[in-house]
């Protein structure tokens, strides 16, 4: 749910928004587990998307200007969360991982601002845990 037509605008329409924190993540992935190297975990999608969504969610406090750029904000929660679910897939080079490291950072988002922007993300992009994980039966 919800990845699909966002994305597809984004990138194009955010300037070097999206490239910033996608970058902040893949350094901050490579110095501290190296690209593809960490294990595919949920610890890992904690630490990393955790990580670049609140460097993410700090630089839009820090330069109020940036809004502006993404059309007043209706583009925040896209940005931070691909930027969060591509740094999670570097680290450990599995784009299901990346995946739960979106809403990870969408479910983030709607904790520090109480919502996710305009347009009925609230309703689209929080219906990934569903989708991105699994029980599995413990064997001793």
């Amino acid at each position: 749910g919800g990845v699909g037509f966002t994305q597809y605008a984004t990138a194009a329409y955010t300037d070097n928004v999206l490239d910033d924190f996608t970058y902040f993540g893949k350094e901050y992935v490579e110095d501290k587990y190296g690209m593809t190297e960490a294990p595919n975990t949920m610890d890992t999608v904690l630490d990393v998307a955790s990580e670049v969504n609140f460097y993410a969610l700090e630089q839009f406090e820090d330069y109020p200007a940036l809004l502006e750029t993404i059309f007043g904000g209706s583009q925040r929660a896209s940005i931070v969360a691909a930027a969060s679910g591509c740094s999670t897939a570097f680290a450990t080079g599995n784009a299901q991982t990346g995946l739960s490291g979106w809403y990870l950072s969408m479910y983030l988002h709607k904790e520090q601002h109480s919502r996710l922007g305009f347009y009925g993300y609230d309703l689209q992009d929080q219906c990934g845990a569903s989708n991105v994980s699994q029980l599995e039966e413990t064997k001793e």
